[in-house]
């Protein structure tokens, strides 16, 4: 089989290195230290990534209107793809994906616009990402509702769309509005995107999750994230990321052992979210490029 290695977390990887969080999260670094940013993208590449995802997670509209930034959006989402794309042709190879993350906020759905009001905002930053990224990443999706939004605004450009699911950490096959994960198959029917995946969930979680996704479509991955799971207190913009805790049993062998159970379950596309850094990638990459 074919593996196509994802990147690992950025966001977390520019906490641990500033040494601090912020409520802009990795939006900070692009603000303040652009070339941290280009350095953890560079550090991904020669772990053994195949994919670059542009440091735009949280490059929304409703995460930058709190902080007086709303105005600096597309000179923010255009610098994080440049980096991406800097990163990319120095290393001389690989993809650049861009990453469209949940409105509302992260595992919040019920806190997202309606899908027609998300897919104007979504086209928007899609046509900012179309003259850098090679596919338009929509990350931590966690309700059909909010996926849908996604896949109608990230279409407008006739790039690949890759889709990214959340579950939830106890029952991996629903996703985290509660609705069962199987309930995603009209969404991937009606829009077709390029590569279905789980991500931003606990690895055992996500495990459990894939058995349902094989069965919706060809191409599916995996990107799991490092935390003992998501505080409650880890509920609106503004958080920060200090209130989740990582795990202490999920250094890169034991993660590598779970991408070596996704890739024997046909996932093709496989790497890391938060708490997962290059060195989880390098195992990643070390056992799946070498073995397949």
């Amino acid at each position: 089989m074919n593996i196509t290695i994802l990147d690992g977390g950025m966001g977390q990887e520019l906490v641990s290195r500033a040494g601090r969080a912020t409520a802009l999260w990795s939006v900070q670094a692009l603000l303040d230290a652009p070339d941290l940013v280009r350095a953890v993208h560079d550090d991904f590449l020669a772990a053994g990534a195949d994919v670059s995802t542009t440091n735009t997670y949280s490059v929304l509209p409703d995460r930058l209107e709190p902080h007086g930034l709303a105005d600096r959006l597309e000179e923010l989402s255009r610098s994080a793809c440049e980096i991406a794309c800097k990163a990319r042709d120095v290393h001389g190879r690989g993809l650049v994906a861009g990453s469209l993350g949940p409105l509302g906020f992260s595992y919040q759905p019920d806190k997202a616009p309606p899908a027609e009001e998300a897919a104007e905002i979504y086209a928007r930053l899609a046509r900012l990402h179309s003259d850098y990224v090679d596919m338009h990443l929509l990350e931590t999706m966690s309700s059909v509702d909010q996926a849908r939004g996604a896949l109608m605004g990230a279409g407008v450009t006739g790039k690949p769309v890759w889709l990214a699911l959340s579950v939830d950490d106890v029952t991996g096959d629903r996703l985290r509005s509660g609705e069962p994960l199987g309930a995603i198959a009209p969404l991937v029917e009606e829009f077709q995107p390029a590569c279905v995946m789980l991500n931003c969930s606990r690895p055992e979680a996500i495990t459990d999750g894939l058995s349902v996704l094989a069965d919706l479509t060809k191409k599916f991955g995996a990107y799991a994230n490092g935390f003992t799971g998501i505080s409650e207190k880890f509920d609106h913009i503004g958080a920060t990321v200090d209130l989740l805790e990582s795990r202490a049993d999920l250094d890169p062998a034991a993660y590598a052992d779970h991408a070596d159970t996704w890739a024997a379950m046909g996932a093709s596309v496989l790497g890391g979210c938060c708490e997962v850094g290059p060195a989880h990638i390098a195992e990643i990459a070390r056992r799946l490029k070498t073995s397949r």
